[in-house]
C-alpha cells in the first residue's frame, strides 16, 4: 500500500478504533484564500503588477503565463506562505488553484519554486518602479471619491541579512548587519491605514536616502486624483532635517516631524518645563505641559513652529519635540484626527468621525496628532512579522526590492479584506487574526461538470460574518 492510502491506527480510549489515512480527495485547510482572491478582483492588485512586467521567456516553452505567476506568489505570501518553496506543495491546494483561475481538476498544477526563484531573480530596475507606481495606485484607487485630506505615515525598519545580499551592511543604530527599508503608508479620514510605498535601501544608507524621491511620487499620484487634496505628512525624529522641510514646502503639503534633543531646542523649552517640575510639586505624577516657541535650525531656511510636550517621569524631565507648518487655525486640515481636549493637561484621542467644528491646532492637538504615528508600527509588524517582508534572501539587490514589493502586495490585499470586514468582528483585526479566523477554514472541493462547490466546515463558528464579508467585499469603496 503506498503512503497515502495506508491507515494510521491512534491509541485513544475509545468505543471504536481512530484511523487516519490520506485519502480524503480534495480538501483545503486554506478556503479563505477565496476571499483574498475577490479582494484581489476588486482592487486588480496582480493584474496591475503583470501590466508592467516584460515577458522575457521563449513562448513555446511557456507554460505558466505571469499573471498566473504573479497572483500565485502574492496570494500564497497573503496566505501566510512566503518562501517560493511552499509553491511545490501549494501548486495543488484546490482553493490556491481556484483562486487563481483554474479548475480543482483540470490537470494543470500552478507555478512551482523554480519559476517563480528564476523570476524573481530575473525582475529589473524599471519594472520594479512600474511594480510600486502600480501598487499606490490602485490603493489610491480604493479612497473614497469625497476625500479631502490625508496623512502620509513615514518610517524605516530593519530588516536582518544572513548571508553575503547584495549590498547588506552594518548599521550601528540597530547593532545588525542588515537592509534599512523605508515605508509610507497613507491614513484616510475614516481612520484606516493603507501600505503605500515600500523602498529597500542598503543597511549603511542615510537614514533620509530616497525619503525626497518617494513623497514626490506619492504626492503627485494623490493629486492627480484628488487635485484639492489636504497633505501632512508625518514621522519621527529622524526625519525632522532640512531635506525633508524643504521636500514639503516644495510640495505644497503641511508636516508634522519630531525633532532630536539639543542644547538650544533645551534653552527655549526650559519655562515650559520649569511648569511641570512645578505642577508635579503640587499633583505629583501625571504632570504634563505643552508649549510652542519659533525655533530655526543652522540649515533651516527660516524659524519654524515648534511643539514641546514635557511630562514627568520617575522624578526625572522627559521633554519631546515637534516641528509643524499647521498654524492655530488650520483647524480643518485635521479635524479628522484629532479633537480638542475636553480638559487641560489630557492627551486628545484618537477619532474616526468627523467632528461638527474644527478644533483649534494648539500645541497639545499638534502633539495628539504626532502621536497618531503610533499606529504605523502596527502596519509595519504585520508587514515584518505576518507577511514576512524580511525574507530578502536572494542574492541581488533588485530581487529583493521585488520579493519586498510582493510582500506589500499582499498586505494590500488584507487591507481591502479589512475595510470590507466593518461591522463584523474583523473590522480592526490585524492580518494575524484575520488569516487565523478568516483563511485558515477547511473545506471539501467537489468539482462537477456545472460549477465548483467548495463544501465547508459545519461547525466554522464565525459563519454569519463570514457572509456578511462576502456580501461587503463586492462593493467598492472608491466608487470607481
Amino acid at each position: 500500500m503506498t503512503e497515502s492510502t495506508s491507515n494510521l491506527n491512534l491509541p485513544l480510549t475509545l468505543t471504536k478504533p481512530v484511523v487516519l489515512d490520506f485519502g480524503g480527495g480534495d480538501l483545503t485547510s486554506d478556503a479563505g484564500l477565496l476571499v483574498l482572491a475577490q479582494a484581489d478582483a476588486q482592487a486588480g492588485v496582480s493584474t496591475a503588477l503583470t501590466s508592467v512586467l516584460r515577458e522575457r521567456r521563449q513562448t513555446a516553452k511557456v507554460r505558466h503565463p505571469l499573471a498566473e505567476l504573479v497572483q500565485a506568489r502574492v496570494l500564497a505570501i497573503a496566505a501566510g506562505y512566503p518562501d517560493a518553496n511552499d509553491l511545490d506543495h501549494l501548486r495543488c491546494d484546490p482553493a490556491l488553484k481556484v483562486a487563481c483561475g483554474q479548475c480543482p481538476q483540470s490537470g494543470r498544477v500552478l507555478v512551482s519554486q523554480p519559476t517563480v526563484s528564476r523570476w524573481e531573480n530575473g525582475l529589473r530596475r524599471r519594472e520594479l518602479l512600474g511594480m510600486g507606481r502600480q501598487l499606490a495606485q490602485r490603493v489610491i484607487g480604493q479612497l473614497p471619491a469625497t476625500t479631502q485630506r490625508v496623512i502620509l505615515d513615514i518610517d524605516a525598519s530593519e530588516d536582518p541579512c544572513h548571508g553575503q545580499q547584495e549590498f547588506e551592511g552594518f548599521n550601528r543604530y540597530y547593532d545588525s548587519h542588515c537592509y534599512l527599508p523605508l515605508f509610507l503608508h497613507l491614513t484616510d479620514e475614516s481612520g484606516m491605514q493603507w501600505p503605500l510605498a515600500a523602498l529597500l535601501r542598503p543597511g549603511r544608507t542615510s537614514p533620509l536616502q530616497g525619503v525626497a524621491g518617494v513623497l514626490r511620487r506619492a504626492v503627485g499620484l494623490l493629486r492627480a486624483r484628488f487635485p484639492p487634496l489636504e497633505i501632512v505628512v508625518r514621522g519621527d525624529c529622524g526625519f525632522g532635517s532640512d531635506a525633508v522641510l524643504r521636500c514639503c514646502d516644495q510640495l505644497g503639503v503641511d508636516y508634522v516631524l519630531g525633532l532630536s534633543s539639543n542644547a538650544r531646542l533645551t534653552v527655549l523649552g526650559t519655562p515650559i518645563q520649569m511648569d511641570c517640575a512645578l505642577a508635579y510639586q503640587w499633583r505629583g505624577e501625571g504632570c504634563r505641559e505643552y508649549g510652542e516657541f519659533g525655533y530655526k535650525a543652522g540649515s533651516w531656511d527660516r524659524a519654524r513652529r515648534t511643539i514641546i510636550k514635557v511630562e514627568m517621569i520617575q522624578r526625572q524631565l522627559n521633554a519631546r519635540y515637534v516641528v509643524t507648518s499647521l498654524a492655530a487655525d488650520d483647524g480643518l486640515k485635521v479635524r479628522n484626527w484629532v479633537r480638542e481636549p475636553a480638559a487641560p493637561q489630557v492627551t486628545a484621542p484618537l477619532v474616526t468621525a468627523p467632528l461638527v467644528t474644527a478644533p483649534l491646532v494648539t500645541a497639545e492637538v499638534v502633539y495628539s496628532l504626532y502621536c497618531g504615528r503610533g499606529e504605523q508600527e502596527n502596519r509595519l509588524k504585520e508587514l515584518k512579522l505576518d507577511l514576512a517582508s524580511g525574507r530578502t534572501s536572494c542574492h541581488r539587490f533588485l530581487a529583493n526590492q521585488g520579493r519586498l514589493l510582493l510582500a506589500l502586495a499582499a498586505h494590500v490585499l488584507w487591507s481591502v479584506v479589512r475595510v470590507a470586514a466593518h461591522g463584523t468582528r474583523w473590522a480592526r483585526a490585524q492580518v494575524g487574526t484575520l488569516r487565523l479566523q478568516l483563511q485558515k477554514v477547511a473545506a471539501r472541493v467537489v468539482e462537477s461538470v456545472r460549477r465548483v462547490c467548495f463544501h465547508f466546515c459545519s461547525a466554522y463558528p464565525y459563519q454569519t460574518d463570514w457572509r456578511r464579508l462576502q456580501a461587503q467585499l463586492g462593493v467598492c469603496p472608491g466608487g470607481t
